[in-house]
Protein backbone atom coordinates (compact mmCIF):
# COMPACT_ATOMS: atom_id res chain seq x y z
CA UNK A 1 0.00 0.00 0.00
CA UNK A 2 1.30 3.09 -0.89
CA UNK A 3 0.97 6.09 1.47
CA UNK A 4 1.66 9.87 1.72
CA UNK A 5 1.10 12.56 4.14
CA UNK A 6 0.27 16.09 2.99
CA UNK A 7 -0.35 19.56 4.72
CA UNK A 8 -4.14 21.24 3.43
CA UNK A 9 -2.61 24.13 1.90
CA UNK A 10 -6.30 25.51 1.02
CA UNK A 11 -6.74 28.96 3.67
CA UNK A 12 -10.43 27.38 4.72
CA UNK A 13 -8.94 23.67 4.34
CA UNK A 14 -11.39 20.95 3.07
CA UNK A 15 -13.99 22.33 3.69
CA UNK A 16 -17.07 23.25 0.29
CA UNK A 17 -15.04 24.32 -2.61
CA UNK A 18 -11.93 22.82 -1.65
CA UNK A 19 -13.23 19.32 -0.68
CA UNK A 20 -15.68 19.23 -3.39
CA UNK A 21 -12.47 19.61 -6.27
CA UNK A 22 -10.22 16.88 -4.24
CA UNK A 23 -13.49 14.47 -4.34
CA UNK A 24 -13.43 15.02 -7.70
CA UNK A 25 -9.70 14.47 -8.64
CA UNK A 26 -9.67 11.81 -6.21
CA UNK A 27 -12.96 10.10 -8.04
CA UNK A 28 -10.73 10.84 -11.54
CA UNK A 29 -7.21 8.96 -10.28
CA UNK A 30 -8.73 5.52 -10.99
CA UNK A 31 -7.82 3.69 -8.21
CA UNK A 32 -9.56 3.78 -4.41
CA UNK A 33 -8.17 6.27 -2.33
CA UNK A 34 -8.20 6.73 1.35
CA UNK A 35 -7.99 9.94 3.37
CA UNK A 36 -7.02 10.07 7.14
CA UNK A 37 -7.22 12.90 9.46
CA UNK A 38 -4.81 13.60 11.60
CA UNK A 39 -7.35 12.32 14.51
CA UNK A 40 -7.15 9.09 12.58
CA UNK A 41 -10.41 8.73 11.07
CA UNK A 42 -10.30 7.52 7.41
CA UNK A 43 -13.13 8.20 4.55
CA UNK A 44 -13.65 7.13 0.52
CA UNK A 45 -11.32 10.18 -0.53
CA UNK A 46 -13.86 10.73 -3.57
CA UNK A 47 -16.83 11.18 -1.47
CA UNK A 48 -17.16 14.40 -0.86
CA UNK A 49 -19.81 13.94 2.04
CA UNK A 50 -16.70 11.77 3.52
CA UNK A 51 -13.95 14.36 3.37
CA UNK A 52 -16.23 17.09 4.50
CA UNK A 53 -16.98 14.89 7.77
CA UNK A 54 -13.36 15.19 8.86
CA UNK A 55 -13.62 18.63 9.52
CA UNK A 56 -9.84 19.21 7.95
CA UNK A 57 -8.64 22.81 8.18
CA UNK A 58 -6.15 25.03 6.76
CA UNK A 59 -2.19 23.80 7.82
CA UNK A 60 -3.67 19.93 8.89
CA UNK A 61 -1.86 16.86 8.19
CA UNK A 62 -3.97 14.26 6.00
CA UNK A 63 -2.77 10.88 4.90
CA UNK A 64 -3.54 9.74 1.78
CA UNK A 65 -3.20 5.59 0.81
CA UNK A 66 -4.01 3.41 -1.97
CA UNK A 67 -3.26 -0.11 -3.36
CA UNK A 68 -3.17 -1.20 -6.74
CA UNK A 69 -1.22 -0.32 -10.31
CA UNK A 70 -0.70 3.72 -10.28
CA UNK A 71 -1.28 4.17 -6.58
CA UNK A 72 1.94 6.05 -6.45
CA UNK A 73 0.98 8.40 -9.34
CA UNK A 74 -2.64 8.80 -8.34
CA UNK A 75 -1.24 10.07 -4.62
CA UNK A 76 1.26 12.27 -5.84
CA UNK A 77 -1.31 13.82 -8.04
CA UNK A 78 -3.64 14.14 -5.01
CA UNK A 79 -1.05 15.95 -2.90
CA UNK A 80 -0.88 18.39 -5.82
CA UNK A 81 -4.11 19.26 -4.98
CA UNK A 82 -4.00 19.42 -1.14
CA UNK A 83 -0.75 21.37 -2.12
CA UNK A 84 -2.46 23.73 -3.53
CA UNK A 85 -5.12 27.03 -2.25
CA UNK A 86 -8.08 25.35 -4.22
CA UNK A 87 -10.16 28.59 -2.38
CA UNK A 88 -8.27 31.29 -4.74
CA UNK A 89 -8.50 28.71 -8.17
Amino acid sequence: MATKTVTVASSVGLHARPASLFAQAAAKVGVPVTLTSAAGKSVNAASILGVLSLGIGHGEEVTLSAEGDGAEAALDSLADVLNTDLDKE
